[in-house]
């Protein structure tokens, strides 16, 4: 069960058996349904979750109601909205899932214990952060200067699983841009 976080983790720091096993055993396991929401703008994050199968979505609601997706989570990938786990303060965002999720978990007080016994593990947190910071800067220099095909053609670098797995009306809210447009582009993409 531990087998692909222990991967993750390892990217970063070494692990004894011993390390292996304090770490493993403050994480809890949760599984959702899909279409579960497990967090709702208004509401303080209480995890941070690796996802061991499934997908989900983080996206908040614009001014005329509408869903503007701001990140997907599939396998391998950590969620959780990080200013409102570390400053319990209410979220602005929705994470969903998508479809049936498997995720471990750290709540506020089982990452505070694992920080205070494996101390390393700031490294894979602050790590996380900055692939975080990363990943954010650039979607939105590429939302700025990069036409909507070339977004797109990051969007299936970045997210290689997620068009099998979620509708396209959802990757067009990523983009910025129709699901017909998205349509067009996949069209003229198979044309080439």
């Amino acid at each position: 069960m531990f087998e692909n976080i222990v991967q993750n983790v390892s990217k970063w720091i070494t692990l004894t058996d011993e390390e292996m096993a304090s770490f493993t055993q403050l994480l809890e396991c949760k599984t959702v349904a899909g279409k579960t929401i497990l967090l709702r703008a208004g509401e303080i994050c209480q995890f941070e979750g690796y996802i061991r199968k499934g997908c989900v979505r983080i996206y908040y609601l614009d001014e005329k109601g509408a869903e503007v997706i701001l990140s997907f989570a599939a396998e391998d990938w950590w969620v959780s909205d990080i200013a409102s786990f570390h400053e319990q303060k209410p979220s602005n965002f929705y994470i969903e899932a998508m479809e049936e999720t498997e995720m471990l978990v750290l709540t506020p007080k089982t990452k505070e214990e694992l920080l205070s016994i494996l101390p390393k593990f700031e490294r894979v947190f602050r790590m996380l952060v900055q692939r975080n910071l990363s990943t954010v800067q650039n979607r939105l220099i590429n939302t700025i200067s990069k036409t909507a095909t070339e977004r797109y053609l990051d969007f299936i670098k970045l997210y290689p699983t997620v068009p099998l797995r979620v509708p396209q009306y959802y990757i067009a809210s990523y983009l910025g841009i129709s699901p017909e447009f998205v349509s067009t582009i996949r069209k003229r993409l198979t044309a080439k």
